[in-house]
């Protein structure tokens, strides 16, 4: 199984070896390179063109949403398929927004827990936006707004045509799930709070999924917030 491979952009020096400790302990994932500022980062991204890319807005010398911004202005370069998973401090809407506007696959609070941020950069390097919760809600409420941002666009036209949803359309076990999921929880650590195995957490996954026409764990939290399945 290859891994994945990652990049840190992070000037905090706490924060960068936090990270690191907690990615050394996955044989799925592998650190390529590490830079404490802007301007090394992208020459590091365009050296060894990682999987994903773990991103700080708050970067010394140019802030994250412009190298996000550069990152995926390099259309036609290998670089371009590199993810990038913004890490910030910052949950308002101008923040969110700009760096989902800039390309951003992917936004985590700087307080994720480890498992947590571990299960995000699986689900970036699949393909798939990862968001925090609170992140989620801040999304909903643009795309009911209908403001301008790609993200924000998707998850309108995803869910405008779609008929209200009731929460008996779900079982018990699979509202205990949603929330969860809702909270940012990986199915390890869904399984370790309801007393079940991952694969059933999989099962339950994969039927709300199905019950909600979702196509991904975040289209299945901005369903559940947008209809009020969970609170």
């Amino acid at each position: 199984m290859s891994k994945i491979r990652i990049a840190i952009i992070e000037d905090h020096d706490l924060t960068r070896f936090t990270i690191r400790t907690a990615l050394l302990q996955k044989d799925d994932m592998e650190i390529v390179g590490e830079a404490n500022n802007a301007r090394d980062g992208l020459k590091m991204l365009k050296k060894l063109q990682p999987d994903v890319a773990i991103v700080d807005i708050g970067l010394p010398d140019q802030d994250g949403i412009e190298v996000t911004r550069k990152i995926k202005a390099t259309k036609g370069h290998s670089q371009v398929n590199t993810k990038v998973l913004i890490l910030t401090l910052f949950d308002n809407k101008e923040s969110v927004l700009a760096a989902f506007t800039a390309g951003a696959d992917s936004y985590c609070m700087k307080d994720i827990k480890c498992n947590n941020l571990l299960e995000a950069i699986r689900i970036t390097a699949d393909g798939n936006p990862w968001i925090d919760p609170m992140i989620a809600r801040i999304i909903l409420e643009q795309a009911q707004q209908n403001r301008n941002s790609s993200l924000v666009t998707s998850i309108s036209e995803f869910t405008k045509n779609q008929p209200p949803i009731q929460p008996y359309i779900l079982t018990a076990r699979e509202l205990e799930v949603l929330e969860l999921i809702v909270k940012g929880c990986s199915n390890a650590i869904i399984a370790q709070r309801l007393y079940i195995t991952v694969g059933t957490v999989k099962t339950h996954v994969r039927n709300i999924m199905n019950k909600l026409c979702a196509n991904d764990r975040t289209q299945v939290a901005v369903i559940a917030l947008r209809y009020g399945l969970v609170a």
